[in-house]
């Protein structure tokens, strides 16, 4: 069911212009809520007076710290604080991890990340923690930052230099980890040194990081099964080099130059021992020498960011950023690749290569014709050239494809009443995709076939409509539509093509998705009591659905019309100054079209949707230099309508406790405190697999110390 909100959002305007607001006097000054807000690098709008009127998610430092002194895992982070996001894989591939039941789309300081036209699932792994300052997530299909935000907006904020001149910083983190109790070869340990100074009208942050992580074990003490083929977090190393200086013109000119250069590769010291899916039981590790290289990410970015605050009386934004991102996948083998005989068992290793090179400009300015009024004019550019190699081979398995999209947008803020803001939008959106003649790999179902090539353009106009109304000093409620756009793994597409006398042109499966996001929900915060609520529906008529082959053991893309709808929110307390609990919940439910007849009649597998879940919480300060965090979810069991494989639901429970010493602070953290054994949601909804079919990781002891001066 689809909620008319576009109707009911005028409506409501009607309604609340028609208040009486002749109680307050004209001498009381206008109270505020305490909103939560996002940086302009996130929501477009700068100095925004509210919150986007959507469910917004705000990890700050403070939280980010908790966290990561129990995982390094930035998956596992945002699933252990957003129950709608689905549960890690624990693993260097997100794909199947969504938010809401669509791919959200990760962003560096405002810059695009995800790899849409071949979407490897890598996109999460392309920074280091220690250079995070906070990360913002605005939950739901828009169209704020373009191509690829169907399930939402995933902004990592870096890290920043001191704002007071004459002030400087040293920052230092050292810790490791642990199996509880050890296991061989299961310990772990990361650095990272940064250092951020203000002098001037010149700023610096820079800094490096490393880590070396061992091997995982699931709550029976059994090594997990490496991902030989997508890639692992554990048995790898990592390192990062950062750095972003700025120049302050004056107060209201700014110029900052941003660079970070980051590898995740796997060891290769392990091979999987298949387990039995059929039967439940998890594949393991050993020690082994497999052929090729090990899995690994590498990514290169270059950022110039340029504001005026002044500009035209207005607020100028303008960014223009470099990423090179390849990610290198485990071999596996082809038997007769080649279709003639000269090698039944060719073992190769497929890449991913991914450039991007784009711009971002936006001019805003408030309190337009005397109004408390605020638009934004801005213009995005972008130029995607993405492939996948096989490297041993030499042949491209996804050809080179490049996309091209120029796109310029409008946004409105306006305050209706002291207590009514009205927000809308336009953004048009204009995309060509070029892809030359191509031959597709000779191991294809049908051998090579020759595609002719094409370029397909699209043009798309997107709206969004929101209402923001501060029912006192401490509710808000908010509804809103809004229209996300994004493209379905056009490499996918591309690389399975298996008849003849196709062109590029004429792939319907290239239709780009669109999706209708709707939603209602409520803000609370009078200082003791914190709680939001939001239900959302979420629908595409020509959606992107990942569907198993079981002959080839790999996933395509299916174009059916999609429809999504759940709600998510939380609730917290605080009981003293010194301590707050808090519980969160998340429902989702999708279904899609499965014989073309217009009406959702199947429910969407696993791989696309999260399971219902329930997370709580207490952190405590016992003394000035000792806290705590307790944490737990749940994750609830889910039948799935046209699959055997169901999902098995799970506890999970994590303690932190830090201790501020003479010098720095000293962090113990146990991940998995009861040590559960489970079979991780991935495992247990996609087509059983003896190799794939991993546990979830057990009891883990993380001991951290960072100081700051």
């Amino acid at each position: 069911m689809t909620a008319p909100l576009p109707r009911l959002l005028a409506a409501a305007i009607a309604a609340l212009l028609a208040q009486d607001v002749s109680a307050q006097s004209p001498a009381d000054e206008p109270t505020q809520l305490d909103r939560v807000t996002v940086s302009a690098s996130t929501s477009r709008i700068p100095d925004s007076e509210a919150a986007l009127p959507n469910t917004i998610t705000v990890i700050d430092r403070e939280q980010l710290n908790r966290q990561l002194a129990l995982t390094q895992d930035l998956s596992q982070v945002l699933a252990n604080l957003i129950p709608s996001f689905t549960p890690s894989r624990q693993k260097l591939t997100n794909a199947g991890e969504t938010l809401r039941g669509r791919k959200p789309l990760y962003l560096v300081d405002g810059v695009p990340q995800s790899t849409p036209l071949r979407d490897g699932g890598r996109d999460g792994h392309t920074i280091d923690a220690a250079m995070i300052e906070r990360i913002e997530v605005i939950h739901g299909a828009n169209a704020l930052q373009g191509l690829g935000a169907s399930g939402g907006i995933i902004n990592i904020i870096t890290k920043r230099a001191p704002r007071r001149d004459g002030e400087s910083f040293q920052e230092v983190n050292l810790s490791a980890s642990s199996a509880l109790p050890h296991e061989s070869d299961s310990a772990g340990y990361r650095g990272s040194y940064l250092f951020g100074t203000h002098q001037g009208a010149f700023d610096f942050v820079g800094g490096a990081s490393y880590a070396s992580e061992g091997l995982y074990y699931d709550g029976d003490g059994n090594p997990l099964a490496i991902n030989a083929v997508q890639g692992d977090l554990m048995d790898s190393r990592s390192y990062n080099l950062f750095a972003k200086g700025g120049w302050n013109f004056d107060g209201d000119r700014r110029l900052q130059l941003t660079a970070s250069r980051y590898q995740l590769r796997g060891n290769n010291d392990y091979v999987v021992v298949d387990g039995d899916a059929v039967n439940g039981i998890p594949a393991t590790s050993e020690r082994g020498d497999p052929e090729g290289e090990g899995p690994r990410n590498r990514t290169t970015s270059v950022v110039l960011d340029y504001t005026d605050k002044s500009l035209g009386g207005g607020y100028l934004q303008a960014q223009m950023y470099w990423v090179d991102f390849s990610a290198l996948y485990g071999g596996s083998d082809w038997e007769d690749f080649w279709g003639d005989g000269r090698d039944l068992h060719w073992y190769d290793q497929s890449q991913n290569t991914s450039e991007k090179l784009g711009g971002k400009f936006s001019w805003s300015r408030g309190d337009l014709f005397g109004l408390r009024l605020r638009a934004t004019l801005g213009l995005d550019l972008a130029h995607d050239t993405t492939s996948q190699e096989l490297v041993r081979a030499g042949l491209n398995w996804v050809p080179e494809t490049t996309y091209e999209s120029w796109s310029p947008f409008v946004q409105a803020e306006w305050w209706l009443t002291d207590t009514v803001m009205l927000t809308g939008g336009l953004r048009y959106e204009h995309g060509k995709l070029e892809v030359d003649d191509y031959t597709t790999i000779p191991a294809n179902d049908g051998g090579s076939q020759f595609v002719q090539g094409g370029s397909p353009s699209t043009s798309e106009t997107l709206s969004n409509i929101g209402l923001v109304w501060e029912a006192t000093d401490a509710l808000k409620l908010y509804a809103s539509y809004s229209e996300g756009y994004t493209v379905a793994d056009i490499g996918r597409v591309l690389r399975a093509v298996s008849r003849p006398d196709q062109s590029v042109d004429s792939l319907v499966d290239l239709s780009p998705v669109i999706a209708d996001n709707q939603e209602i929900g409520l803000d609370y915060d009078n200082g003791r009591w914190v709680a939001h609520l939001a239900a959302y529906w979420s629908d595409s008529d020509l959606g992107s659905r990942l569907q198993y082959d079981s002959a080839t053991q790999t996933y395509n893309v299916a174009r059916e019309r999609t429809e999504i709808h759940g709600f998510d929110g939380n609730v917290a307390f605080r009981f003293s100054d010194a301590g707050q609990v808090g519980v969160a919940y998340a429902r989702t439910r999708g279904r899609y079209d499965s014989n073309d007849d217009g009406r959702v009649d199947s429910d969407l597998p696993g791989i696309n949707v999260s399971p219902d879940r329930v997370s709580a919480f207490w952190t405590q300060t016992w003394t000035p230099g000792f806290d705590t965090r307790l944490q737990a979810t749940h994750a609830y069991d889910r039948d799935f309508d046209s699959s055997d494989n169901d999902f098995d639901g799970y506890t999970t429970v994590d303690l932190l406790g830090r201790f501020k010493l003479s010098l720095g602070t000293l962090s113990l953290g146990i991940e998995n405190l009861f040590g559960e054994q489970y079979i991780n949601y991935y495992s247990q909804t996609t087509p059983p697999r003896n190799d794939t079919y991993t546990a979830g990781r057990g009891r883990v002891l993380t001991v951290g110390w960072s100081h700051r001066f």
